[in-house]
């Protein structure tokens, strides 16, 4: 039986959002407990057979800073819901609260495994095949160098194996053209070390990729420094922002405008519903002793139970055996 830990404070909109999803996924998967960690007083009126309330009177906020969530919250429910993993009572834990908090707890609390210097962020952002790219890291770390790139490559490959079963995920390393020549010296070391990773078939490395291949498919996975990374999420989120802005606008209009937005509305709810967050909500922190997995913070309900399908998803395929599998098997890089 798989166990989720929960921090069901965290986010913008806390137990109304994360307390009926975690209901929700419980009613869908027999085999599933949860521990629920957070305040008595909100949680406290739960009852469920598989579900266990773990006390936590503190909470991380939004705009706490690490320092405040590391030194004055140790009692939070984030860090409470992290502690279930490292002491062996939950497989995974999942919170959409302070994402710098939610990092900076998770590595102090379980450290990286042997071999990772720096935790990923991975991302799944929706192309046109139908399918998602992996993108990572996604804010974790802004300044990389080569090796860091290459342990991102190893670790966005064994998650790609493990949750989506593909025996070789393609790998691609963004840059500002395809080319050889092109990027910076750190970029054009890190595609050496890939090269390297290929010959020995620790990954598959396609080459150099740019930003719309992420979009078109190219490669299973995309790897960068946090900085871009973070920048192209916040950029798709723009994006499906923006199409629903326009078609409220385009049915406040004339009469034209508004004949045509009928026609074309099945095809853009279908294109919103492609590259709407919450549907492929859910970012795994990888390389840590532990799994944990970040939600939206701003995340409903329909959205969390999203994120608590992936980190389930994760548990089931015992993604951290693969991964701790990987990383030994590359080390020599490293």
């Amino acid at each position: 039986m798989t166990t989720i830990a929960v921090d069901c404070m965290g986010g913008d909109v806390g137990p109304s959002a994360t307390v009926p999803a975690c209901l929700n996924l419980l009613a869908r998967h027999p085999q599933l407990r949860m521990l629920l960690v957070g305040r008595e007083d909100v949680l406290g009126a739960i009852s469920h057979p598989r579900a266990q309330i773990v006390p936590a009177q503190e909470v991380v906020a939004m705009d706490d800073t690490v320092e405040v969530a590391m030194r004055h919250k140790k009692q939070s429910s984030m860090r409470i819901a992290i502690e279930q993993v490292k002491l062996g009572h939950a497989d995974v834990a999942v919170s959409a609260g302070n994402t710098g908090a939610l990092m900076a707890i998770a590595r102090y609390v379980l450290k990286t495994l042997d071999g990772i210097e720096r935790p990923a962020i991975a991302y799944p952002l929706p192309n046109v095949k139908g399918g998602a790219t992996t993108v990572l890291d996604l804010g974790a770390n802004v300044d990389c160098n080569e090796h860091h790139l290459l342990q991102f490559a190893v670790l966005g490959s064994a998650l790609d194996m493990a949750v989506k079963g593909r025996d070789k995920p393609t790998v691609g390393l963004l840059n500002i053209g395809s080319e050889a020549i092109k990027g910076s010296d750190m970029i054009k070391r890190a595609a050496e070390l890939l090269q390297e990773a290929d010959q020995k078939s620790l990954i598959h490395y396609f080459g150099n990729v740019e930003g719309n291949d992420i979009f078109k498919g190219t490669t299973d996975i995309v790897v960068c420094d946090g900085f871009v990374g973070n920048v192209t999420l916040k950029a798709t989120e723009g994006l499906a922002s923006m199409v629903a802005t326009l078609l409220r606008q385009e049915f406040s209009r004339n009469l034209f405008t508004k004949a045509a937005a009928v026609v074309a509305m099945p095809v853009l709810n279908a294109f919103k519903k492609r590259v709407d967050p919450s549907v492929h909500n859910g970012a795994a922190l990888l390389g840590l002793r532990g799994l944990v997995f970040k939600s939206h913070g701003s995340a409903d309900q329909i959205a969390f139970e999203h994120a608590l399908s992936k980190a389930l998803d994760a548990a089931d395929n015992h993604l951290l055996d693969k991964i701790e599998t990987r990383i030994r098997q590359a080390s020599v890089l490293f």
